[in-house]
Formats: C-alpha cells, sequence, structure tokens
C-alpha cells in the first residue's frame, strides 16, 4: 500500500477514535443540569480520563503490547471497548462517581490508539518521521476538539447525540485501521516479555532530555484545553461581550491541528530540537501574557490571541514524540512512546487539578499565568548545552 494511503488513514482514523476523549467536556453543562453536578465537575472528569489514560499506558507500555503483538490489532480492539465505555456517559441513572468511572475506563483504552498510532505511523516512516506525526497529533487535536463543534451543532437536539456520534466514529476508526492497515516494514517486534524492559529506555541520555521538554509540554496542554470555555467565558463576563463558547472553542482547541502540521514543515528546514523549542517558548509567553488579555475590550484582539495559542501550545508535540521514537531502541520503540505518554499525561492531571482549585479563588484571568511552569523547565533542558541530540538525530 502506497505510504501516502496509509498515513491518511492513519490520520483519519486517530480524528474519529480521539473525538471520545473530550466528549464529555463538549457536553459538560448537559451533565451538570441533568446529574446535579458542580462546575468542579469539569476538573474531575477531564482527570479522571487523563487517570485511565495513564493507568493504560502504564499496563500497554510494561507488558509490551504494542511491540509484542500487531499494532494494528491492538490498535482495533481498543478502540471497540473506549467506544462502548464512552457511552456510560448516556446512563440515565449516572452520578458523578458512575460518571467518573466511564470516564476512568475511556481513557484507559484510549491508550491503545494514540500511541499505538504513532507506532504505526514509525512503522511505515523511517525517513520524515516528523512531518508525520505532526499530521497525527494534528488529527489528534480535530478529534479533541470535535464534540465542542458537535454540542454547537445539536444544540437544540438532545445532548446524547454527541456521545453517540463520537462513539460511532471510534468504532469507525478502529475499523478502518484493522482492516485497512497492515503491520508496517520498519516494524521490530519484542521478543519476549520483560516487565522491567521498557524502563531501561531511559538509559538513552537523548531520550531522556527530549521526554523532559514533552513533559514539560504536557503540563500546559490538556489544563489550556479544558479551561478554555472557562477563560471564554469570563471575558464575556467581563466586558458584557455574548460569546458562542461551543464554537470558538472547537476553533481554538482545533487551530492546534494547523499547528502541527506547520511545526513539521519547518522542523524540517530548521530541526525538530529547534522548532519544538520555539513553538514551547512562544506558549510560554502566552501563559505569561494572558492576564493582559482579558483587560483589553477588544474581542477579536482576544480571540486571535487565543487562536495563536491554540496553534503554539500543541505544535510541539508531534516533535518532540518524533525525537523520543528516534531515540528509542527499536524492538522498544512502542513501549518508549506509550511510557513518554503515561508521563506525560500523569503530569495533565496535576496542571488539571490545580488550575480546577485556583479558579475558586483567583480570577479566570490569572489562572493560565501557573501553565507556564511547565514550559520554562521544557526549555531550561532543551537549552542546555549540545552533546543533548546529536545533529544526525535531530535534523530529521
Amino acid at each position: 500500500m502506497p505510504k501516502k494511503n496509509v498515513l491518511f488513514l492513519i490520520v483519519l482514523s486517530q480524528f474519529f477514535c480521539t473525538s471520545i476523549w473530550f466528549a464529555s467536556n463538549g457536553v459538560l453543562n448537559n451533565l451538570i443540569l441533568e446529574f446535579g453536578l458542580s462546575k468542579q465537575a469539569l476538573g474531575h472528569l477531564t482527570s479522571a480520563v487523563q487517570l485511565g489514560f495513564i493507568t493504560g499506558t502504564l499496563c500497554y507500555a510494561v507488558l509490551t503490547i504494542a511491540d509484542r503483538y500487531s499494532p494494528s490489532k491492538v490498535f482495533f480492539y481498543s478502540a471497540l471497548a473506549a467506544g462502548f465505555c464512552n457511552l456510560g456517559l448516556t446512563w440515565e441513572g449516572n452520578t458523578l462517581l458512575s460518571l467518573t468511572a466511564s470516564r476512568l475506563l475511556t481513557g484507559f483504552f484510549l491508550a491503545g490508539i494514540y500511541p499505538v498510532g504513532m507506532k504505526i505511523a514509525a512503522d511505515y516512516f523511517d525517513k520524515g518521521l516528523g512531518r508525520s506525526l505532526s499530521f497525527l497529533v494534528g488529527a489528534l487535536v480535530l478529534g479533541t476538539a470535535l464534540p465542542h463543534l458537535l454540542k454547537g451543532s445539536f444544540t437544540t437536539a438532545e445532548w446524547r447525540y454527541v456521545v453517540i456520534t463520537t462513539t460511532f466514529l471510534a468504532l469507525a476508526g478502529g475499523s478502518l485501521v484493522r482492516y485497512g492497515i497492515p503491520d508496517g516494514p520498519f516494524r521490530k517486534a519484542a521478543t519476549g516479555f520483560r516487565w522491567n524492559g521498557v524502563f531501561t529506555i531511559f538509559k538513552n541520555r537523548d531520550l531522556r532530555q527530549a521526554a523532559i521538554g514533552y513533559f514539560g509540554h504536557m503540563w500546559e496542554l490538556y489544563a489550556f484545553w479544558a479551561f478554555v470555555p472557562v477563560g471564554l467565558s469570563a471575558y464575556g463576563e467581563i466586558h458584557e461581550t455574548p460569546m458562542d463558547i461551543p464554537a470558538w472553542s472547537f476553533l481554538i482547541i482545533g487551530s492546534g491541528a494547523l499547528g502541527c502540521v506547520a511545526g513539521g514543515f519547518v522542523s524540517e528546514r530548521y530541526g525538530v530540537r529547534k522548532t519544538a523549542s520555539g513553538a514551547l517558548l512562544i506558549s510560554c509567553i502566552c501563559c505569561l501574557l494572558s492576564p493582559l488579555l482579558f483587560l483589553q475590550p477588544s474581542a477579536v484582539f482576544f480571540l486571535g490571541f487565543f487562536l495563536l495559542w491554540g496553534m503554539a501550545v500543541i505544535a510541539d508535540s508531534p516533535l518532540f514524540s518524533t525525537l523520543v521514537a528516534r531515540n528509542a531502541d527499536g524492538p522498544l520503540k512502542g513501549s518508549a512512546l506509550t511510557l513518554v505518554n503515561c508521563i506525560g499525561f500523569g503530569i495533565t492531571i496535576l496542571s488539571i487539578q490545580l488550575l480546577n482549585v485556583l479558579q475558586a479563588l483567583i480570577s479566570p484571568a490569572w489562572i493560565f499565568t501557573f501553565l507556564a511552569l511547565g514550559p520554562l523547565l521544557g526549555l531550561a533542558i532543551l537549552n542546555k548545552k549540545r552533546g543533548d541530540l546529536p545533529r544526525s538525530r535531530v535534523d530529521l
């Protein structure tokens, strides 16, 4: 099968399957009204997905599932399980506990979708992996933003249609990979199970440094995505400006797809590491400047700034994944990507819960500044003296 067809199918499948990631966020107001939840449910339900993803990635990594078994089959069965768990949101007897459990299980099986999708791409693309992963992560961004768009489309209809639609898309995406993408030519299957094998990947200094940069990026990313609607609502209330929250949330989060693709092309000229550092720096500056945005009266300027931030906040993600994949030992490449994802998503829970607490204590205009801590750490590590990553590996 031509590589361009493989990439298209992976990207489309990733977009379909990751639409369930923020399904609860897209219909959060409906869940609050339907089941009598507090506004803190945003942080709890989002963190539940992240915790499930962490648990899932740890299990998949330690068991080296994506390296010992066909990645396409792992992707397919994980998509089926995640889709059915997502349907738990529609149960009429839900409480915060049952909703949290549904999100937790959905996140667990997403561990077989996002990192395994990157593993499949790495098995097909030896050269140009950075650009390939930029399309793949761009699909994740659009999938994550999709529930907000669906909510806006189904405004006058039953909110459960959003959940059902995202579930159907997950099943379709899994089927596309299972029946449309065979194992790649660069796949190196692990020969056996070693329970501690995956943890040896951090002995590689180059991989370790790339991973720390990724962790700094993750501190900001999902907390920003989760609280975009909060920021929009706060600005609307401060300036008494009506906001189409679902539509603008979709556009701001979804703009990251353009950032990913642009970053992939830029990296081919300036190098992966340098491009990742540039995107991380831009998003860090956005964090620090964010309080000033809430003070100025121009909604056009405010929304334009958030669109730029939405592009920068995710543009470095596929580049860091490229560095991890390139520096990982061949037979453990899938597990390396999965374990780094696991730790990164663990960090997102801390930042999401921090903002969840802060929104009750201080003005929403100030909470985004705390997200700068991660990018600052990542930049400090990435800008250490050369010896970090050899040029032959960085400029992919």
